[in-house]
């Protein structure tokens, strides 16, 4: 076989990405320390970073996003791999001192990098080029809400790697009929398909959480769910339905319709028994009962 042309796009730079000693360094001189309230975890181990890029197949022309890059771990990797990063960081000190890790560690490719000092769930918009990717280890306390808002307001995202607590990146994938399957299941899939893309231990954060973490990925639908109802209406029938999981879902709907006998109406409208539990249902035919209501 002819050899072929290397693909585009920065080299990896090897040297450049932060270990354990680096970070409890930087750690110091910040005098930062991991919080619970924001669930900080910081990732020590540069394969593991390493595995996460690949792991979400970052390509030289994405444009990626980064949600609570800490002190900068997956941020360099991220870099090494993409046109442009975008990291959204709420803490005043560690966003402080991202833009000088990032000079200072990969000074070739800081002009590619923008830093966002804000809290993730206020952002409304971006600067730069529309991103294309979004690449995170999410903190723990609000790893769903952050997800699903980004994918809501930021349509361009076409791929989506999280990193979040095991528990969580299980919720996320489940399928219908799966014990875990739930209101993050049903709303991630009103966006995208989303599958398990690993399992990360403890050993490589900083502080150690006592938990497993998992990765999930996110490729977003290329065709949205066909239905006349607005995304806020399909919305609102997930919630009703596993407010009050063991009831069917003529008891759990009444109170969104305004009646049992308005819900059985409404499911049998929609093709689906009043006898059914929500966590039988996929998203298309929790969007068929909100057509069916309206």
């Amino acid at each position: 076989m002819p050899d072929s042309a290397p693909a585009p796009g920065p080299a990896p730079v090897s040297d450049n990405l932060l270990g354990p000693a680096d970070i409890r360094e930087l750690a110091a001189v910040l005098g930062v320390r991991p919080t619970k309230q924001r669930g900080q975890n910081f990732v020590i181990d540069a394969n593991t970073v390493r595995r996460i890029v690949r792991t979400a197949g970052v390509r030289p022309d994405d444009v990626v996003v980064e949600v609570g890059p800490g002190l900068g771990s997956l941020t360099l990797a991220l870099l090494e791999a993409a046109d442009r990063v975008v990291a959204v960081e709420i803490d005043d000190a560690l966003a402080g001192a991202l833009p000088a890790t990032i000079a200072a560690r990969m000074p070739g490719r800081a002009d590619r990098f923008t830093l966002v000092h804000s809290d993730a769930m206020q952002v409304h918009e971006l600067p730069g080029p529309p991103p294309t990717a979004l690449v995170a280890n999410l903190p723990y306390n609000i790893a769903v809400p952050v997800l699903l808002t980004m994918l809501e307001r930021f349509p361009t995202i076409e791929r989506t790697l999280v990193m979040v607590q095991a528990e969580v990146a299980d919720r996320l994938a489940a399928k219908p009929g799966n014990k875990v399957y739930g209101v993050p299941s049903v709303k991630a899939n009103w966006y995208a398909e989303v599958k398990r893309a690993g399992s990360i231990g403890r050993n490589v954060f900083w502080p150690a959480p006592n938990v497993d973490s998992g990765l999930v990925s996110l490729v977003r639908r290329t065709e949205p769910i066909r239905t006349t109802a607005a995304k806020a209406e399909v919305f609102a029938v997930v919630d009703a339905a596993f407010a009050q999981r063991r009831k069917t879902l003529r008891a759990a709907l009444s109170g969104w319709a305004g009646s049992a006998p308005a819900a059985e109406a409404a499911l049998v409208a929609a093709g689906i028994s009043p006898q059914a539990r929500g966590e039988a249902l996929t998203v298309e035919e929790f969007a068929r009962i909100a057509e069916a209501k309206a």
